[in-house]
């Protein structure tokens, strides 16, 4: 017992082996500690090698991959670089082919302008040949329809164009053509054309002196016939009668004409019947019935009354005489001033 107390209990004056004893005792759980923090150490060295192997295996991966990716990224570079040459290639072509049709649009452009401007030109040529055709119809004959037509060709014309700066045009000429269908119909072609008749019949009336001529020898044959002294006495008795005449001058009896004197009488009738037909033309209305007055004298006094183509020509003079030709006739020269105007505008520029 006191020996077991003696070991536990050791006092301050041991000695060296009780010391060794106790670094014996110490030094095993050192050792095992040793060993457990080696081999914590050895794992984790282990661990990270094992580690660093994997991310050498990873690096080793990704950079194949980058190489993989470069090698298709220098690729599609290289496709990209060439596409985008040809890209520029045929922008170029394009561009060169662009400058071309826009060279050939203003071209066109420019021939059309003038092919425009041609066919605008020859369109009021044509307009103001028809105006003034009309304009002579109206000055010269009084034709008032002809003139009218002619107007209403004129504005078909310029809608048919279809152009807008015609509408000035247009306008003027349908103040025109009011005015014509405003204007009191007159037919002088007409009238002319019955005057024409008249005239035609000149050469077919029979003169009052042809009519007594035939008449003489009717008496003659109505003569009783007997014998020699008796019809010598007729004959003396007829000379006899001729020596004193007795004339009722309220009724004069028309003049006997010879042949020649017939002709000429005939041929200024014509011209008496002609003149009236051109003062017919130019409205002179004072001319046109003087000349018509002669010439119903001259029928009255020369020819025969009762035969039916000389009633039927003083009829016809009559009528004629009594037709008002004074008609105050409107003008077109507003519409060919202004047709004339817009091509003087038109090649202003042009100069």
């Amino acid at each position: 017992m006191e020996e077991s107390s003696n070991t536990t209990k050791p006092g301050p004056g041991l000695g060296p082996e009780a010391g060794r004893s106790l670094l014996g005792r110490l030094a095993r759980p050192l050792a095992v500690v040793l060993l457990i923090v080696v081999a914590v150490f050895a794992w984790q060295w282990y661990d990270a090698r094992v580690q660093m192997s994997g991310l050498r295996e990873e690096l080793a991966r990704r950079l194949r991959d980058s190489d993989a990716d470069s090698r298709d990224a220098r690729i599609v570079s290289r496709q990209t670089q060439e596409a985008l040459r040809e890209a520029q290639t045929k922008l170029t072509q394009l561009e060169a082919k662009l400058a071309e049709s826009q060279n050939q649009q203003v071209a066109l452009e420019a021939l059309y302008q003038e092919l425009s401007r041609s066919r605008d030109e020859w369109v009021l040529a044509e307009v103001e040949q028809i105006l003034t055709i009309a304009a002579q119809q109206l000055q010269l004959a009084g034709n008032v329809q002809a003139a009218l037509v002619a107007l209403q060709t004129a504005d078909a014309r310029l809608a048919r164009s279809d152009r807008l700066q015609f509408t000035p045009l247009r306008k003027v000429l349908a103040r025109d053509i009011e005015r014509l269908k405003g204007t009191p119909s007159l037919d002088i072609a007409g009238l002319a054309l019955r005057l024409d008749q008249v005239i035609g019949q000149v050469d077919g009336m029979p003169l009052a002196s042809e009519q007594r001529s035939a008449g003489a020898p009717r008496a003659a044959a109505a003569r009783p016939e007997g014998n020699l002294w008796a019809r010598l006495g007729t004959e003396i008795w007829d000379e006899v009668k001729q020596l004193v005449r007795i004339r009722n001058l309220e009724n004069p009896e028309p003049p006997l004409l010879p042949p020649t004197q017939a002709f000429f009488l005939r041929e200024n009738l014509k011209l008496r019947l002609l003149n009236a037909r051109l003062a017919l033309l130019a409205r002179d209305q004072r001319t046109f019935r003087e000349d018509l007055g002669v010439a119903s004298t001259w029928i009255r006094s020369y020819f025969d009354a009762r035969s039916r183509p000389v009633a039927a020509a003083l009829a016809s003079l009559k009528q004629l005489g009594a037709s008002g030709i004074s008609v105050e006739l409107p003008s077109i020269a507003e519409s060919l001033t202004a047709v004339r105007n817009y091509k003087i505008s038109r090649e202003k520029p042009s100069r």
